[in-house]
């Protein structure tokens, strides 16, 4: 039980099987639709009460517009706090260090190994196995 509403004991819809249903229902009111696809919760007291809210952030993500999501409507991920920069600097030990955003945007994992190929003023990092192949 949460603020005062049993959790509902019926499967809400959600992604194809979300839409299916809408199809079919195409004359149905908002609420009959909230109501069919399962989004309804029980007061205490017996009522029910409609989840609009969550009906919706599940018709947008059925429809790849997520909301409450972590993915953008783009695809990419969405990140909290800064955005990147795309720069880095020498830190004071010498270190040069680049942030797990920048290897996760690459979609790199603990032990991949990379072959470091210096230029003028500029390194590059090249998979091992993957060749002459850049980042």
């Amino acid at each position: 039980m949460v603020l005062g509403f049993i959790e509902p004991d019926f499967i809400m819809l959600r992604g194809a099987d979300l839409l299916r249903m809408i199809k079919e229902m195409p004359s149905a009111s908002r609420e009959d639709l909230v109501r069919g696809a399962g989004y309804v919760s029980r007061r205490s007291d017996g009522g029910e009460r409609l989840n609009f809210t969550a009906f919706y952030e599940a018709l947008l993500a059925a429809k790849g517009l997520g909301l409450g999501d972590r993915r953008a409507v783009d695809g990419e991920p969405r990140r909290r706090g800064r955005k990147l920069s795309y720069h880095t600097k020498v830190q004071f030990n010498g270190n040069l260090m680049v942030g797990s955003a920048y290897t996760a945007q690459l979609g790199l994992h603990p032990g991949d190994v990379f072959e470091i190929r210096l230029g003028k003023r500029q390194i590059r990092l090249v998979p091992a196995e993957g060749g002459e192949e850049e980042l």
